[in-house]
């Protein structure tokens, strides 16, 4: 069993401070880059898997019916997570208010609650995967193993944010590499929402909005880019996991995903920070920027 990085709730420990983000920290620097949605996907996918989460989000999410709503909101809020300054906290305590309340029972008669330690902190724990494999296959600047103890050290940062119980958190990267591994072979089954969903990501549904008789014009367009998103989701996806859905991934799709990635790693870098990163994420660089200006005019000031 792995060290935990306080001592649990209730044991007399101070609780860890809560804090948000800034400048300087990996997360400001990679998670409003777009990047950050090739590899969403096999994130939300390993969430799906998780038991409590499959049960909660079968009954209660909109990811059927308004996939591109549900994703702009998600995105939405994981920058408000890095780049939201104090209202980052905030968003983290709407996040658990909204799921306080969702609930659900699964077919076998069990239930299942989203505030439950294990699955709220499973969220999380899909981020570190996320980012580790979006490095890999898309960015040109390879993480050493010390640089992934730092970023991981973040995400530990950002589970004290989300109120994540220390018991549910591995110390160390080092740690956390066979906890992971345990998680994926022993824990995570093969669910309904995880297949509807890869049907979702493939063929991506109109929004409401849009006249009947535009449907057809709107799916031609999309097309390739739930193919793209589909690529993307099951290459970056665990290959037991891939097994476990039936999921067929050959070494010439392996071939071709890092080909992509090598473009797209060193394509993003030359794009303008207005379109390399998602609009809440390059305003707070810009704001930032323009805060670090006015203090350095400040400190120079006659006096």
């Amino acid at each position: 069993m792995t060290a935990a990085v306080a001592l649990t709730e209730g044991s007399g420990a101070a609780r860890p401070e809560r804090r948000p983000f800034g400048p300087g920290s990996r997360m400001w620097e990679d998670t409003g880059l777009i990047t950050f949605s090739l590899t969403a996907g096999s994130a939300f996918l390993l969430q799906t898997m998780e038991p409590s989460i499959a049960a909660v989000v079968d009954e209660h999410s909109s990811f059927r019916t308004d996939a591109l709503g549900r994703a702009a909101r998600s995105i939405a809020s994981v920058m408000m997570w890095i780049y939201g300054g104090e209202e980052a906290l905030a968003e983290a305590d709407r996040l658990r208010t909204m799921h306080a309340t969702l609930n659900s029972t699964d077919a076998q008669g069990v239930k299942h609650r989203a505030l439950s330690s294990g699955p709220w902190a499973w969220v999380l724990h899909t981020a570190v995967f996320a980012f580790t494999e979006g490095n890999k296959y898309f960015s040109s600047d390879k993480l050493t193993e010390a640089e992934k103890e730092s970023y991981y050290q973040e995400v530990v940062q950002l589970m004290r944010n989300f109120s994540v119980p220390p018991k549910e958190i591995p110390a160390t990267y080092a740690e956390w590499l066979p906890w992971f591994e345990d998680q994926i072979e022993n824990h995570l089954v093969p669910t309904n929402v995880a297949h509807d969903y890869l049907k979702v990501i493939r063929n991506i549904a109109p929004p409401k909005q849009i006249p009947s008789a535009l449907r057809p014009v709107w799916r031609v367009a999309t097309q390739p880019i739930g193919r793209l998103q589909y690529f993307c989701t099951v290459g970056t996806t665990p290959d037991s996991i891939r097994d476990r859905l039936g999921l067929e991934w050959t070494a010439n799709d392996e071939r071709a995903l890092r080909v992509l990635g090598w473009v797209i790693g060193r394509l993003v870098p030359m794009l303008p920070e207005r379109v390399r990163y998602f609009p809440i994420a390059y305003e707070a660089r810009r704001l930032e920027r323009d805060r670090a200006r006015l203090r350095a005019i400040i400190d120079v000031r006659p006096i």
